[in-house]
């Protein structure tokens, strides 16, 4: 026969603490130890209600480096006005961790907390308390960290900010270049910036459109052709017309072409691609990089324009 299991089941926080600031926060203060366990610090100097402006935070306590750290607790649903208390003390009091106790963490803050990890410096805990029993046992707390910092969180943090910048360049590049490109031609008068990697506008016959491209180092323009699904065959039949008229098209065009049927996709492009300088160069050098792109671009429009209408598509 096995030892006799006890079956444990979770009974109401207030039954236990009736009082969050007179019962939870007096017990936590004394069993800090807690605490310390369930997320993996080492905590001491614990006071309670330490003021802050017109404000007190539930606990201020001190890291092993002697550093600021503030607990605030509560012991219901996690809310706004808790999360903008926890903000505020963490910086009236100068502090790099903050530990917030709820019963209740509800997902918005749960992703609230994660983008702080992610964003800033500074180290927040998200921590659960519930309160457990076995039998006729007496009630005992269990903490159950919810989120906390970590160094996959800082590299997912890093790479957003570097992501969220390359936006910001894409879009500046694209604006910079439509105003020009606009002054010496039609081609996409009716297009925005974007925060992408390209911008297009049609070619007159649906299915064709002419895409500047860019990059971090390079860019291309292009002419893209995809007539869509189930066109995989009609695809390939133009793009080899195009290419049938190599010779005559590079020779028109002053230059070279990259000539990519893309096999297993169904679309296919005529490109140039130029090593001039992407959206990373220096915003003194886009002006030139932009007067090659627009250049290139209103050599290949009227270079292959004529070969589109011969299509009778």
């Amino acid at each position: 026969m096995g030892k006799d299991v006890g079956k444990l089941k979770r009974i109401p926080l207030r039954e236990v603490w009736p009082h969050e600031a007179l019962d939870f926060t007096f017990w936590l203060q004394n069993n800090i130890e807690i605490v310390n366990e369930s997320i993996g610090v080492n905590l001491s100097s614990i006071e309670r209600e330490q003021a802050a402006g017109d404000f007190k935070v539930d606990i201020l306590a001190e890291d092993e480096n002697g550093d600021p750290v503030i607990i605030e607790n509560q012991l219901g649903k996690s809310d706004h006005d808790h999360l903008g208390k926890l903000i505020t003390y963490l910086t009236a009091f100068e502090a790099k961790v903050a530990i917030w106790i709820v019963s209740e963490p509800r997902p918005e803050h749960i992703n609230a907390i994660t983008w702080l990890n992610e964003n800033t410096p500074e180290a927040f805990y998200l921590v659960q308390v519930e309160a457990v029993q076995i039998g006729d046992s007496p009630p005992a707390p269990l903490l159950t960290l919810i989120v906390g910092p970590s160094e996959e969180g800082r590299q997912i943090g890093q790479k957003k900010k570097e992501w969220a910048e390359r936006e910001k360049l894409r879009y500046r590049f694209w604006e910079s270049l439509l105003e020009r490109a606009n002054k010496k031609t039609n081609l996409h008068n009716r297009i925005s910036p974007s925060h992408d990697s390209w911008i297009n506008t049609g070619a007159g016959v649906s299915g064709f459109s002419y895409s500047y491209v860019i990059r971090k180092d390079d860019c291309q323009v292009e002419l893209y052709i995809d007539k869509g699904k189930g066109n995989e065959e009609e695809n390939q039949k133009i793009f080899d017309f195009f290419y049938s008229n190599k010779e005559q098209i590079e020779n028109a065009f002053g230059d070279s072409i990259d000539w990519e049927s893309l096999e297993g996709r169904r679309a296919s492009r005529i490109a140039k691609y130029m090593e001039i300088g992407g959206y990373r160069n220096l915003e003194d050098d886009w002006v030139e990089i932009h007067d090659k792109m627009i250049d290139a671009m209103i050599r290949l429009e009227k270079v292959l324009d004529p070969y589109i209408k011969q299509l009778n598509i």
